[in-house]
């Protein structure tokens, strides 16, 4: 059969419409192929799709894939970006929590994070601080304040401070913003959680895989911000589509006693002594601050003859620059400050958190060591027994006091308020940074000897770095033994004092938080010495005192 192609004539309308069609589908389909590479190279951590370092060096600590906190094989450990690692001053480094997350540097076990030969995590306890913020509303208002009186004067600032003549504050919206999770940027704290969640299911994938049927908990105090985060982290490490796992809000309420995440809310003495409890860190903070602001607000006087700053302003100027860079991942308040008065202004804010529920603090262990105690009775219990996950969240005034609790940041003496302690082991840049975490990992070990019963340890890894406990070494890897875990502990408790008796609390207050257990759990739960323990099975009593 022959056929006979005559020429078609296509009209200049028809050919524009063809055009645009064509052009519609091939930026489709390149739109499609950016958000595909996008998602491979900053979430994937496959270190054949990671990003080159040049350019990883341009992301957030926790979305660099050859991160070591990605728990890849060792040989991709010693690719972490960190400034600080290789002796180069960085600012994120002494923003004293008021920046992004930022891994632990100091003082941390080398190696990284890699899990000790012949070991394996069979349980992770985690107690998070939410997500990269705005501002605070107190901290946001005083803020405002100054920024207001300042434009009112109608003069031309001139030096270090020129730049506001045209500056805008980092949102036009701050009674919707303040206190909220960022959401846009570099350090938008939805992104950190999610990623988060990514990395800690790629590092915890063979839990992840034990739990997948079976109903999970995880935990947020009760703030908006706190929800959030654990919403987000639970969407990066359950998967949006779970329906197994569950998010279970812990009331803030002072009525929860000891039945809590948030001690500092329900310590009824901490609350009220205006001398030693909650007010007793801000109180040591403008102590050390008046050794060094003054100096500053005379530096920038000068420059602006007229001008008069107080150390309360000042303090609110370097409070803006972490904050800014939350937001807008840079700032220029950063350039009006010494790179010595950021190490005090560091210090600052070391002294704040130290004295107001650290290890400075008369309330701060006590409060502490509910959380303490419960995650040691679980790690006691063993994985087969309670599951082998649990995610806390809260806010960072939580997260201290327990660290004060387990002492594993304990310095020799108390922060001093006329200088800087430069050797210090507290150094809230590094422990509580926005989205800081703090995991209590147990590790099972094949032993050394011919026994078939694995050895049980635990370590600690803050912001992915090991740290050691003083005292409590020996282990792999610098891990403690479970026993000598579990001593230590009962020591740390009997330290801190019976929390219901420190807060001011009835007798029959609740004394632990209750909730925290897997639904899927033996029926167990710690009870005083002489008490037994009441079960379908025997068990071996492993809990201790009534705290």
């Amino acid at each position: 059969m022959n056929v006979n192609f005559g020429q078609v004539a296509i009209s200049p309308r028809r050919f524009k419409y063809l055009l645009i069609q064509m052009s519609l589908i091939l930026f489709t389909a390149s739109a499609m192929i950016c958000l595909l590479a996008s998602v491979v190279f900053l979430l994937n951590p496959q270190p054949g799709y990671s990003l080159p370092n040049s350019l990883q060096q341009i992301l957030p600590a926790y979305l660099q894939t050859n991160h070591h906190g990605w728990g890849l094989e060792p040989a991709y450990q010693d690719a972490s970006n960190c400034p600080d690692q290789k002796g180069e001053w960085n600012i994120l480094y002494h923003l004293g929590g008021n920046g992004p997350w930022v891994e632990k540097v100091d003082a941390v076990l080398e190696g990284g994070i890699q899990v000790p030969d012949g070991c394996e995590v069979d349980m992770a306890h985690m107690m998070s601080r939410h997500g990269e913020r705005f501002p605070t509303k107190k901290a946001g208002a005083r803020m405002i304040t100054l920024l207001g009186r300042i434009k009112s004067s109608g003069a031309e600032l001139k030096g270090s401070l020129a730049f506001l003549n045209d500056w805008q504050y980092f949102t036009d919206s701050p009674e919707k913003h303040f206190e909220q999770l960022i959401t846009t940027g570099p350090y938008s704290g939805t992104l950190e959680a999610f990623t988060t969640g990514v990395k800690l299911r790629t590092r915890y994938q063979h839990l992840w895989k034990k739990v997948l049927d079976k109903h999970t908990l995880f935990w947020a105090c009760g703030c908006d911000r706190v929800i959030d985060t654990a919403r987000y982290f639970g969407a990066g490490f359950f998967g949006l589509e779970s329906k197994r796992a569950e998010l279970q809000i812990v009331s803030e309420d002072e009525s929860k006693a000891g039945d809590t995440l948030t001690p500092g809310d329900t310590c009824k003495n901490y609350l009220e002594d205006s001398e030693l409890g909650h007010d007793y860190g801000y109180e040591m903070l403008y102590k050390y601050r008046a050794t060094y602001l003054p100096a500053i607000a005379q530096r920038l006087e000068k420059e602006n003859p007229g001008l008069q700053l107080s150390d309360s302003e000042i303090y609110s100027m370097q409070e803006m620059c972490g904050f800014e860079i939350l937001v807008r991942g840079n700032s220029k308040w950063c350039d009006v400050f010494t790179r010595k008065e950021w190490s005090q202004f560091e210090y600052a804010r070391d002294v704040i958190h130290y004295y107001r529920a650290g290890p400075g603090n008369k309330y701060g262990k006590a409060m502490g060591w509910l959380w303490l105690n419960t995650t040691a009775n679980l790690i006691a219990e063993g994985p087969e027994s309670v599951g082998p996950l649990y995610f806390s969240f809260v806010h960072d005034g939580d997260i201290v006091p327990m660290l004060a609790a387990l002492g594993i940041f304990e310095d020799t003496q108390d922060l001093p308020i006329d200088e800087i302690m430069e050797d210090r082991k507290w150094k809230t840049s590094q422990i509580t940074p926005m989205g800081g975490r703090i995991i209590f990992e147990r590790l099972s070990c094949t032993p050394k000897s011919k026994s078939t019963e694995k050895e049980i340890f635990v370590r600690f890894n803050v912001n992915d770095g090991i740290v050691p406990l003083e005292g409590c070494a020996d282990g792999p890897g610098k891990s403690c033994s479970l026993n000598d875990f579990l001593e230590y502990v009962k020591r740390r408790g009997e330290i801190a004092g019976d929390f219901r008796k420190l807060c001011g609390l009835a007798h029959d207050a609740p004394d632990r938080p209750t909730f925290l257990r897997q639904p899927y759990s033996d029926n167990v739960v710690a009870v005083a010495e002489d008490r037994e323990v009441k079960d379908d099975k025997p068990k071996k009593l492993r809990f201790w005192g009534s705290r």
